[in-house]
């Protein structure tokens, strides 16, 4: 499907990465990971022809389309969100278009024109490619793709210019999906996503026909879709045969095994040296030295990778407040006539960790701003006693002032006794050397959200409200703000839409639906489980509550059905004679797919052999070699789909 070979990027003399050689295949689904500015995005800006590589090949199956999806700036205007979705479907509207005017062309010639077959024929032929694309289906396969990411039907018909820049990267992900890239290469997909349209996309990926190659920041999405973890450190790239959880421990494992044989190396080194040094000048060791000097020219040096930069901070300690630390009742939010929270109650006591969730526009960031002392319409808000609040609202890092500097942001806002400890601060977010004196305005989305928290640890509070504070922030940023709010002994009410973070530190789910609010005393999971079972209790009430109906129309009581009469003899023999059948289509069906196995078994071989075939060094410099081992490759993997499909469809 795709591989790299010996591919190297350098910026301004610097290198990215250096010869790396990998090779992606059809189907797969690989979770790219690396530190910030390893070179994640510019790997897969490469892979999609964006932009050169320094040096290196890439070298797709014939046939093979990738697409990039990129983080942020895509802005579309001009068009309704459906026309804008449906104008990504470019061949099939083509094929559409052509089948139209080949329709009319029919309409006009007579029956007996020799122009008439010709034309019927390629009518027929564009006509079954028109179907087997999915022509037929297209207007419900955009409706699916938008419904999954968030879109109601009343907005098809909306300006694609009216939606702001969040919705914007869901428009340019919807026409990604509709275009069905064989690669598909996603850069953070789901960094605008709610977790409903997050969940909808996972299902729609792990079910993806073609190849996936995903950057995200989110650990519980990247468990779920990707099979495969390639990273991306230190000039080059590794790949971990698993998913990114069992990827953590296997990199552990393998930086430690590393770590050894450099010592054992650098010691048989310095034994080495030692002995040369010795006995340099002496002529009765002269060979043995020689044989030592060639012996450490031979000896390939193991490179240690650098430790990774690792934020370590903790929250002030949080002045003592009471046990309530603040309570709704009756509390009414508005915004004209539409009505977000309505006469909701809530008590929030000491030591909890909230997650508020919902769905997107359900009232969360409303809630959190009217904890954090916003506005309301009726109902009341008490604060508990000795309670020092601090917000973290969603859009934090954009009221920065653009003008200052890092150190000067921090500044601004710091009490006289903090500021020796500013720096500090400022290097425990990765802040280090001239980075601190970097304009706000230059920084990335990741950094103004680290300077926006770091701002946090200047005053003691003792309940922090944090509206989406894991924004931006890579996975190890993420699991540092982890710990250290677990740490925190005050109380916390944040929302978030990384499930792995949320079921990390709640200790109490509110859910926010149709105005109010509901609590569920448990993380993440117990949350989902309880949803999952009210769903299975409200259609088994649903149930009892038509079968007591019917009974009540009938003017019956519910009975205990009638025993079964005895079975007839005749029946006995016709039931053992298809037992008999049944039992002999299962030794059928079980033999043809021990059959399609083997076939599996032996077609995944002959791909491995000629995959290593194609990789080794030379393969590619004879033209018609290489296109007869594409070609080759291509008619290997096409078999395997197919075999694999039969397999399903016996095994279904």
């Amino acid at each position: 499907m795709l591989q790299l070979q010996n591919l190297s990027k350098d910026f301004a003399g610097k290198p990215l990465f250096t010869n790396i050689s990998w090779h992606l295949k059809k189907g797969e689904r690989v979770a790219l990971v690396g530190e910030n500015g390893a070179g994640k995005s510019t790997l897969m800006k490469i892979i999609a022809g964006l932009i050169e590589p320094s040096s290196g090949d890439i070298q797709f199956a014939r046939g093979t389309k990738a697409s990039y999806l990129p983080q942020d700036g895509i802005v579309t205007k001009g068009h309704s969100l459906f026309h804008e979705a449906r104008g990504a479907l470019v061949e099939l509207l083509a094929m559409e278009e052509e089948l139209h005017s080949l329709g009319d062309e029919l309409e006009r010639l007579p029956h007996d024109s020799p122009e008439h077959e010709q034309i019927l024929a390629r009518y027929g032929e564009l006509q079954e490619q028109f179907r087997h694309g999915g022509g037929y289906s297209m207007e419900t396969e955009i409706g699916i793709v938008l419904k999954g990411l968030g879109f109601a039907q009343s907005d098809w018909h909306r300006d694609c210019g009216q939606f702001s820049g969040g919705w914007q990267m869901r428009i340019a992900l919807a026409r990604l999906l509709l275009q069905k890239p064989d690669v598909l290469l996603l850069d953070e997909p789901t960094n605008h996503l709610d977790i409903e349209a997050r969940n909808w996309l996972e299902q729609y990926l792990c079910v993806y026909p073609g190849s996936v190659i995903l950057v995200s920041h989110d650990r519980f999405f990247m468990d779920s879709v990707c099979s495969r973890t390639a990273e991306v450190w230190n000039h080059t790239m590794t790949d971990y045969h698993c998913r990114y959880s069992l990827y953590l421990s296997q990199r552990e494992e393998r930086v430690a095994a590393l770590r050894s044989a450099k010592r054992i190396q650098d010691e048989e080194i310095e034994k080495t040296e030692d002995f040369i040094r010795r006995f340099r000048y002496q002529a009765n060791k002269a060979s043995q030295v020689q044989s030592r000097i060639k012996q450490l020219d031979k000896i390939e040096r193991i490179i240690l990778p650098p430790e990774r930069k690792r934020i370590r901070f903790q929250f002030p300690d949080a002045p003592k407040s009471g046990k309530s630390v603040m309570e709704l009742k009756g509390l009414t939010r508005s915004f004209g006539d539409h009505v977000v929270l309505d006469r909701i109650d809530l008590m929030i006591e000491k030591g909890e960790r909230i997650a508020l969730v919902g769905h997107n526009g359900a009232g969360k960031s409303t809630l959190m701003a009217v904890l954090a002392g916003g506005d309301f319409q009726s109902g009341e808000r008490l604060s508990g006693h000795n309670v020092s609040m601090d917000y973290f609202a969603q859009d934090q890092a954009n009221v920065l002032d653009q003008s200052r500097s890092a150190y000067d942001e921090l500044y601004a806002d710091s009490p006289y006794e903090m500021v020796p400890k500013l720096r500090d601060i400022l290097g425990a977010f990765l802040f280090t050397g001239d980075d601190i004196h970097k304009k706000v305005s230059v920084l990335s989305g990741g950094e103004r959200n680290r300077l926006a928290l770091a701002k946090m640890l200047l005053r003691q509070s003792n309940l922090l409200l944090m509206d989406e504070p894991t924004n931006h922030l890579d996975l190890n940023s993420k699991e540092v703000l982890l710990d250290a709010l677990k740490s925190f002994d005050g109380t916390v009410v944040f929302v978030s839409h990384d499930r792995y973070f949320v079921n990390a530190l709640a200790t109490r789910v509110v859910e926010v639906d149709a105005g109010g609010v509901e609590s569920y005393f448990g993380d993440y999971e117990y949350y989902l489980g309880k949803k999952e079972r009210q769903g299975v209790g409200d259609q088994s009430q649903a149930f009892s509550s038509k079968q007591a109906q019917a009974a009540e129309e009938s003017d019956s009581p519910l009975q205990n059905p009638p025993p079964l009469p005895p079975m007839k003899k005749e029946v006995r023999i016709k039931d053992r004679e298809e037992e008999k059948r049944r039992k002999r289509e299962d030794q059928a069906q079980q033999k043809r797919i021990a059959e399609i196995e083997a076939r599996i078994s032996l077609t995944e071989k002959e791909i491995e052999e000629l995959e290593a075939e194609m990789n080794s060094p030379g393969f590619f410099d004879d033209p018609e070699r290489g296109l007869k081992g594409g070609e080759r490759h291509i008619e290997l993997t096409t078999l395997l789909e197919k075999l694999f499909n039969d397999w399903e469809d016996i095994s279904g």
